[in-house]
């Protein structure tokens, strides 16, 4: 005959079904993260790679067209115009050159001959970053985390020309 089920498997079932529930959104917010981080990285590649190769560029002015141009060019998608990634604007992304001193140390480019656009030393890479960083809220069933802070940067070899 048959024996007599007392609901273990369901109380096994209410036990656990939380513990589930918490690792498939964990994994979720892991899969968003690591997304949201490449297409950050992708778009500080971008920006950079496209100053690496760009004509007349001013470095010594912040609010250079071509450098500007540039960015947005990274920040929005080039089939729509929208931005690719919400809240990211262009002020968030920092442009800063390095050169090759006398010694062959690699430091921060020379820039005190700006004022006439002449004088300024030719930058050997140009690196871009979100320096402040992308702040990414996670979010758990009952559980609050501090946002994390994703700070992608690239430095490529700088091929084009200054003004």
């Amino acid at each position: 005959m048959r024996k007599r089920v007392r609901g273990n498997a369901v109380l096994e079932v209410a036990l656990w079904m939380p513990v589930l529930m918490l690792l498939v959104s964990g994994m979720i917010q892991f899969g968003r993260i690591t997304y949201l981080n490449y297409v950050l990285q992708k778009i500080v590649y971008t920006a950079a790679r496209s100053l690496a190769v760009g004509q007349n560029l001013n470095f010594c002015d912040p609010a250079d067209p071509a450098t500007q141009a540039a960015i947005a060019n990274a920040l929005n998608d080039p089939a729509t115009g929208l931005p690719v990634v919400s809240d990211l604007t262009s002020d968030m992304l920092v442009v800063t050159t390095q050169c090759f001193d006398a010694n062959g140390v690699l430091g921060a480019c020379d820039v005190s001959g700006c004022d006439g656009l002449t004088g300024a030393q030719r930058p050997d890479f140009v690196t871009v970053a979100i320096s402040g960083g992308y702040a990414v809220q996670l979010r758990l069933p009952f559980i609050q985390f501090d946002p994390v802070q994703l700070k992608p940067s690239i430095t490529v070899p700088f091929g084009g020309t200054k003004l």
